[in-house]
């Protein structure tokens, strides 16, 4: 596990990934990857010459994918949709919210983020040396590195607040780095997304190649990830326009039955999507969804998210999850989170964004400009989804009434996709939800603390507050 006081930094020699993934060819005529899916370890951060760049290239998707769990956990498991219901302290300390500094996913969430901030950096230091290497490649290649490196810290400065601003692959600097500013951190988020959407290559309207649509970086995911950081920083008019702008672009298309997003990987509505098969499944692993929304049972549904999912609003978005007689005993409810199966099942990966999120960014950014009603409001996004959940239609016209209904209409469209606690905490809502959720819930987790592992071998990092 990745750490920025020893062992993120200790990284030429990097963590062993396995990596499954069907990789393309790139952009230009010059093929850096096969187009047949094929199975890499990375061992070694070697970037020597144009061989080179497919396993690095792989290594970074590879520790990308590695956020994806961790970062599930933290945006649902924080908030108010799981009780735990099992025997790892891990869970029992999301679950009943007495969150501390030890707990594992805590620290796996800031390794998968070092992770891939360190294989970005060591991408734009090495590959500007590396001759032999097309121009084409070279571009797309930074510019996936500069993405993810976005992403990344996009997601630490949201789970942790202030974090270190990491730009070299220098171990002496990374080992003693200091906690940087939140809102520098974004600042560079921005700079580093803007400069990846110049090289990631454009995908043509009505592309039907799903599952690279949403495997590897392109224009269009880039902006989609941008809407939703503008919508964070409350640039409500940019994240309109990017919003419209990735919702008109004709890459990627809402599922008719929402029951298709639960059941299937890769559907056409999915815009960013990391994904396992057979022989790189997480199993059993402590991060495992499946593992431990199903074959454990180690946190189940909380009876709040159980009614509103199954309430007439949510439609059939109670989908998401599933009732069995079996499991109703003791403190069990029966319910079980279904988005999350085996690779055999087809629907085990991790859907980072997706086209339903954009129109819930746009409703967002439209209410708070006052733009409510009519074709171009914020109502009218909303019943987009309610009319493919089969659903009643959004009849409010107020302001504030139109801020509740995307906050329940993200609650049923969302669910256990990793955002109710960033929405909770990211609105202002977190203290009032979660307060009346849970009577050990505590302001001071509205950002998770740093693990404890980096405070001991990093002097120069400070704890959060409360922690």
């Amino acid at each position: 596990m990745a750490s920025t006081g020893s062992a993120t930094f200790n990284m030429i020699r990097f963590v062993r990934y396995s990596l499954v993934i069907a990789i393309l060819g790139l952009a230009s005529c010059e093929q850096v990857l096969n187009k047949e899916p094929v199975a890499l370890l990375v061992d070694d951060l070697v970037l020597n010459e144009p061989n080179d760049v497919q396993p690095v290239r792989i290594g970074l998707y590879s520790a990308f994918r590695g956020m994806a769990s961790p970062n599930m956990i933290a945006g649902d498991f924080t908030a108010d949709y799981i009780q735990h219901n099992g025997t790892f302290t891990d869970y029992r300390e999301l679950g009943t919210k007495q969150i501390t500094a030890t707990n594992g996913a805590i620290d796996a969430l800031w390794g998968g983020i070092y992770n891939t901030i360190y294989i970005a950096n060591f991408i734009q230091e090495k590959l500007p040396l590396v001759s032999g290497v097309s121009e084409a490649t070279r571009k797309q290649v930074t510019a996936e590195a500069k993405f993810m490196r976005g992403w990344a810290n996009f997601i630490g400065a949201y789970t942790y607040g202030d974090i270190p601003n990491v730009t070299t692959t220098d171990q002496p600097t990374n080992r003693n780095i200091a906690r940087t500013a939140k809102a520098d951190i974004l600042t560079a988020v921005l700079a580093d997304y803007k400069a990846a959407l110049t090289d990631l290559p454009s995908v043509a309207s009505g592309s039907t190649d799903v599952t690279t649509n949403a495997t590897y970086m392109n224009k269009i995911n880039c902006q989609a990830a941008m809407a939703r950081y503008y919508l964070y920083m409350k640039n409500w008019a940019l994240a309109e326009q990017t919003a419209t702008t990735v919702i008109g672009s004709g890459v990627y298309t809402l599922q008719t039955n929402y029951s298709d997003l639960v059941l299937r990987d890769f559907t056409a509505e999915s815009i960013l999507e990391v994904g396992y098969n057979l022989s790189d499944d997480p199993g059993t692993g402590n991060f495992s969804l499946n593992n431990l929304f199903v074959s454990r049972r180690e946190v189940i549904p909380s009876n709040q998210v159980v009614a509103a999912l199954n309430s007439t609003e949510s439609g059939t978005r109670n989908s998401t999850i599933g009732f069995s007689i079996q499991n109703l005993k003791g403190n069990d409810n029966g319910w079980t989170v279904l988005k999350y199966g085996t690779a055999s099942e087809d629907n085990n990966n991790i859907v980072l964004i997706r086209l339903a999120e954009m129109y819930l960014i746009r409703a967002e950014a439209r209410a708070q400009q006052g733009k409510l009603t009519g074709a171009n409001g914020a109502v009218a996004d909303l019943n987009v989804l309610r009319t493919r959940a089969k659903a009643p239609a959004v009849s409010v016209t107020a302001q504030a009434d139109v801020l509740l209904a995307v906050e329940r209409e993200r609650v049923y469209e969302l669910a256990f996709e990793g955002q109710r606690w960033y929405d909770l905490v990211r609105t202002a809502r977190a203290q009032a939800v979660m307060s009346a959720f849970s009577p050990n819930w505590n302001s001071r987790y509205e950002v998770w603390p740093i693990p404890q592992r980096e405070i001991q071998q990093n002097p120069s990092l400070k704890q959060n507050p409360g922690y």
